[in-house]
């Protein structure tokens, strides 16, 4: 009997598994190389909130079970975020302060990447600018905003029982900034 309260339920791999599957596209290699992206730390984080950002934006005007699957792949994030920062060292005390600021960061990069991705003109691009490219790099930002929107696209095509047991199944970013980069 005691055993069954360690034992992982199918709902808690599903959430491992979507959350992995944003964790691994936001890490493709063409958004650092191709994207100008900076391969950092923060641009790395950057990338995962606009996956995850993404994700949950697909999933905000569904029915109440895939918005609890969604609020459980945030959860799981920002408990992976949690254990990362104790990971490289950061002390107990100031762990839960970084976490409170990262979601912040979060809370104010969805809100507006949201309104942005509503637009039609270069709201998105300068909100991926301001966001991802702070310091240098914003000729990358209408690139990154024509693939953020393409993506959002194909993940509102997805069947949402498979992006609430799978997970979503991004754009490959490289061909799309070829074929995008060839049009500039």
């Amino acid at each position: 009997m005691i055993f069954g309260l360690f034992r992982r339920s199918h709902d808690d791999d599903d959430v491992r598994t979507i959350y992995s599957g944003i964790m691994a596209h936001a890490r493709h290699p063409a958004f650092y190389e191709r994207y100008g992206v900076p391969d950092t730390l923060d641009g790395r984080y950057d990338m995962l909130m606009l996956h995850a950002f993404l994700y949950l934006h697909r999933l905000k005007t569904e029915p109440e079970t895939a918005r609890e699957q969604g609020q459980k792949v945030f959860d799981l994030m920002f408990l992976e975020m949690d254990r990362a920062l104790r990971e490289i060292g950061v002390g107990d005390l100031a762990v839960p302060k970084k976490i409170k600021k990262m979601a912040s960061a979060f809370y104010g990069r969805t809100a507006a990447y949201d309104e942005a991705l509503s637009g039609t003109g270069g709201e998105l691009a300068e909100a991926l600018g301001r966001n991802i490219y702070p310091e240098e790099g914003a000729e990358h930002a209408p690139l990154l905003a024509r693939y953020v929107r393409h993506a959002a696209e194909v993940l509102a095509a997805q069947d949402l029982t498979v992006l609430v047991r799978e997970g979503p199944s991004f754009p490959d970013p490289a061909p799309f900034a070829e074929q995008k980069s060839a049009a500039l």
